[in-house]
C-alpha cells in the first residue's frame, strides 16, 4: 500500500474464491478418504512416483517459505527493541519446534487460535491509533488520492504489469486456492473437526477472518503514508529496508504508551509463529508418513512415530534458521513469500487437480506435468530473482515526498513511466503473481498431452470417491451416449478400496452420497 498503492487489495476476491473452490470440490475427497497426509492421495488416484514427486515440491516449498515468515517480524523486534535480527529469529525456531514437537497438530490448532486473536489485537490497535494522529480516515484518504495510490482497476492486461486487476483477481485465486486446497499445512487442518459440515464451515469462517485481516492492513498502509507523506523513512535514511516501515510507524506513534510496542510485536510474532508451526507440524507428517513409511516402507510403532517426529521438526527447523541468512539478501518480503507459493503452488494444483477433476489422466502424466511446471515456473522465478540482485528488475514507487525533513541524505526516485518495463528477457520479467497460474496450466497441459500420448485412463476401472463430487454430478447429467464415449459411468465406491493402493475407505455408501449431494447443492 505504501510503496505501490491499493491495486494489492483486489487480492481480496482470490481470498473469496478459495472458499466454494476448496469446501466443495477438494475437501470433501480429502476427508472421505480420512488422510494423514495429503499426498496420499496422490498415490491412490496415481501411484508412489507422483506421490513423492508431490512432497519433494511440498517439502521445497516449506523450507524456503518458512524463513521468509520468520524474517518478517524478527524485523519488526529488532526495530521495535534494537534485539539482533538473528536472535529473534533463534528465539521463534526454538519457541515453535518446542510445542510443535511436544503437542503435534492439536497445540498448532490451538496456538493458532490465540494467535490470530493477537493478530488482529496488534493490527487494529495500530491502525486506529493511527488514523486518530494524522487526522482521521477522511486525511487518510485525501493523501492517498493526492498521491496516486488509490488504485483498483488497472485493467492492464500485459502480464509484465506487478498489479494489476488481473493479476490480483486470477493470480491471486490460483495462488490461494494451491495454498488451501493442494498444501498439506492447510488441508491437515480441516482434517481435524470430524465432519465434513464442520470443516465446510471453518472454512467459510477463515474466509472471512482472512479478508478482514487483509483490509486493516491496507488500511494500516496507507495511514503510514498519510503520516510520512512529505518525509519518506527510506530516502531519509531513517530505515534501511521496506520491511521495517511499520516497525517504525509503530514506535513513532504509539512508542510512549506502555506496552502498545508490545503488543503489536506480539501480533507480528503470531502470524509468524502460526505459519511456522503449521509447516514443521506437515513436514514432519510428510516425512513419517510419505517419505519413511510411503516410500521407504519402513514400519514403525506409535510410538516411534512421536518420537521421530519431534527429531524431524528440529532438523527442518534447524534447516530453515540457515535458509535465514539467505532471505536477509532478498528483500521485500511479502513478494518474496508470495513469489515461492506461486512457484510451487501452481504445480502442486496442477497435481491434485490431475487427480480430483480429470479422470482420465494417468500417472505418466501427471508426474511428467509435475516436473515440468516446476521446473519451468522455477526458472522464471529464480531468474527474476537473480535480475533483481543485479539490480535489472525494479518497479517504480508511487510518489514519495522529503519536502518535510529536516534533512534529506537519499535520493527521490525518478517517477513511474506509463507502460515502461525492465528490460530484460520477457519471461524474468513476468509479475511474480501469475506464477501460480501459469505453473497450473503447464502441469495440467502436460499431463493431458502425455496421458493421450501413452492412453489414457479408464474411469470405469477406477474408484468414483478418488473424485470431486461437483465433476461427478455434472459429468452423471450429460446423455448417457456422450457418457459412453469418455467411459463415464462409474462403478460404486469399494469399501475394500483402490485397486492400485490397498487404502481402505471407511465410510458408508449412503452417507456419501447425501454428502456429496449436499455439497454439490450449495456449489
Amino acid at each position: 500500500m505504501y510503496n505501490y498503492g491499493t491495486q494489492f487489495v483486489v487480492i481480496g476476491v482470490g481470498y473469496i474464491m478459495v472458499s466454494p473452490v476448496t469446501a466443495y470440490v477438494f475437501m470433501p475427497v480429502y476427508h472421505r478418504l480420512a488422510l494423514t497426509s495429503a499426498y496420499e492421495y496422490l498415490e491412490m488416484r496415481f501411484n508412489k512416483w507422483v506421490r513423492l514427486i508431490g512432497c519433494v515440491i511440498f517439502t521445497l516449498h516449506m523450507i524456503t517459505y518458512l524463513p521468509i515468515v520468520v524474517y518478517a517480524p524478527a524485523l519488526a523486534l529488532n526495530q521495535v527493541t534494537g534485539l539482533d535480527t538473528y536472535a529473534a529469529v533463534s528465539i521463534i525456531f526454538a519457541v515453535c519446534i518446542f510445542y510443535t514437537s511436544v503437542g503435534g497438530i492439536k497445540a498448532v490448532i490451538w496456538t493458532d487460535t490465540f494467535q490470530v486473536l493477537m493478530m488482529f489485537a496488534g493490527m487494529m490497535a495500530v491502525v486506529f491509533k493511527g488514523t486518530v494522529d494524522v487526522g482521521g480516515a477522511d486525511f487518510v484518504w485525501q493523501k492517498t488520492v493526492e498521491s496516486g495510490r488509490a488504485e483498483f482497476f488497472n485493467m492492464n492486461t500485459d502480464p509484465r504489469e506487478r498489479h494489476s486487476f488481473w493479476t490480483m483477481t486470477v493470480g491471486g485465486s490460483f495462488l490461494w486456492i494451491a495454498t488451501y486446497a493442494a498444501s498439506q499445512a492447510q488441508i491437515q487442518r480441516f482434517l481435524t473437526v470430524p465432519t465434513e459440515k464442520q470443516a465446510v464451515r471453518a472454512i467459510w469462517i477463515n474466509c472471512i477472518g482472512l479478508v478482514a485481516l487483509l483490509l486493516v492492513c491496507c488500511w494500516g498502509g496507507l495511514v503510514m503514508y498519510a503520516n510520512y507523506f512529505d518525509c519518506d523513512p527510506l530516502i531519509s535514511g531513517k530505515v534501511k529496508a521496506s520491511d521495517q516501515l511499520l516497525p517504525l510507524f509503530v514506535m513513532d506513534t504509539m512508542g510512549s504508551l506502555p506496552g502498545m510496542p508490545g503488543l503489536f510485536t506480539a501480533g507480528i510474532f503470531s502470524g509468524s509463529l502460526s505459519t511456522v508451526s503449521t509447516g514443521l507440524s506437515s513436514l514432519a507428517a510428510i516425512t513419517l508418513k510419505d517419505f519413511l513409511i510411503g516410500a521407504f516402507k519402513m514400519e514403525l510403532k506409535d510410538s516411534r512415530q512421536a518420537s521421530l517426529a519431534k527429531w524431524i521438526s528440529l532438523i527442518y527447523g534447524i534447516i530453515c534458521f540457515g535458509i535465514v541468512f539467505l532471505v536477509a539478501q532478498i528483500g521485500g518480503v511479502l513478494q518474496a513469500a508470495l513469489s515461492v507459493n506461486g512457484m510451487v503452488g501452481g504445480p502442486i494444483l496442477g497435481l491434485f487437480s490431475l487427480g480430483i477433476l480429470i479422470p482420465w489422466v494417468n500417472w505418466k502424466g501427471a508426474f511428467s506435468g509435475g516436473i515440468v511446471g516446476l521446473v519451468f515456473v522455477g526458472w522464471m522465478g529464480f531468474g527474476a530473482q537473480v535480475e533483481a540482485a543485479l539490480g535489472n528488475l525494479s518497479y517504480p514507487k508511487k510518489l514519495l515526498s522529503v519536502a518535510g525533513c529536516n534533512c534529506t541524505t537519499g535520493v527521490l526516485p525518478a517517477p513511474p513511466l506509463p507502460g515502461s518495463y525492465p528490460d530484460i528477457f520477457p519471461l524474468y520479467a513476468v509479475s511474480y503473481m501469475w506464477y501460480a497460474p501459469i505453473g497450473w496450466c503447464i502441469t495440467t497441459l502436460i499431463g493431458i498431452a502425455v496421458s493421450w500420448m501413452t492412453k489414457f485412463n479408464d474411469p470405469r476401472e477406477m474408484d468414483k470417491r478418488l473424485f470431486s463430487p461437483v465433476l461427478i454430478a455434472i459429468m452423471d447429467k450429460l446423455p448417457l451416449s456422450w457418457q459412453e464415449k469418455v467411459n463415464w459411468p462409474l462403478k460404486p465406491a469399494k469399501k475394500e478400496g483402490c485397486e492400485n493402493s490397498g487404502f481402505e475407505f471407511e465410510a458408508e455408501n449412503e452417507k456419501v452420497q447425501k454428502s456429496e449431494d449436499e455439497n454439490t447443492h450449495k456449489f
